[in-house]
């Protein structure tokens, strides 16, 4: 499988995702957008597309952040999914794939920073890529907006701070406003960028103080993710045969 990675940070890193990745021998592509490296021309020599997350929204302009061009990563989101190839979008990520399918995004009802638990809906419980994910998960967060809905997308996972925590869009296109990614190393990574909000937790009714986060066990998320990505892998491999 050929996976590519878009980044938007050095600080919103892949993860467990790219562990996931070289572990199951995958051929692995990166634009790092703020290293100045370029987007794929067209989704052609992409089985995976994964978008990253970043501090940025949909909205944000060139002008306004110079390695950040929305409109041209939500062009290359739908030429993804047009040509039927797997996307997944990781917070920003997630929103850049509603709005490449005209479903704008919205703030979330709470800002969350830390690792709490999301609940699978009706949906969410009867589809086959999250049975392994059980009624509840603790996993990661680290975001202040959620993803946009198309009609037909189906909500998969909420929590108590955002009603949009996993969105299906088909049986390839999937949003993860959590951080299922998060590992020690990319904890200390956001922790640096992230001073201002950690310094308030306190105001805040879903955001972790600096020791919480350095203290969280991530293995077990990380687990159920690999897990989602070998099925995500199944299923693509499938629909090509």
């Amino acid at each position: 499988m050929r996976v590519h990675f878009i980044v938007h940070e050095s600080f919103e890193a892949p993860g467990a995702y790219e562990t996931w990745a070289r572990v199951r021998g995958h051929d692995v592509t990166f634009s790092r957008v703020y290293a100045g490296e370029k987007l794929p021309y067209d989704a052609h020599g992409i089985d995976l597309l994964i978008v990253m997350g970043g501090p940025q929204d949909p909205a944000v302009t060139l002008e306004e952040c110079a390695h950040f061009n929305s409109k041209a990563e939500q062009a290359l989101i739908a030429s993804a999914i047009k040509s039927g190839k797997a996307v997944i979008g990781i917070c920003l990520g997630s929103q850049l794939i509603g709005e490449a399918l005209d479903a704008p995004f919205a703030p979330s009802p709470e800002k969350e920073i830390g690792k709490f638990p999301i609940f699978l809906t009706e949906a969410g419980s009867k589809n086959e890529m999250f049975t392994h994910f059980g009624a509840t998960l603790e996993v990661g967060h680290w975001h202040n907006d959620m993803p946009g809905l198309t009609a037909h997308a189906e909500i998969i996972a909420y929590s108590e701070g955002c009603p949009r925590q996993i969105v299906a869009y088909s049986d390839l296109v999937y949003g993860f406003q959590c951080h299922m990614e998060l590992t020690p190393d990319v904890v200390e990574r956001l922790i640096a960028h992230s001073a201002k909000d950690l310094n308030r937790a306190a105001d805040y009714r879903f955001v972790n103080t600096v020791e919480e986060l350095r203290t969280h066990d991530y293995t077990e998320m990380n687990k159920v993710l690999f897990t989602f990505l070998d099925k995500l892998d199944a299923r693509y491999k499938s629909a090509k045969t």
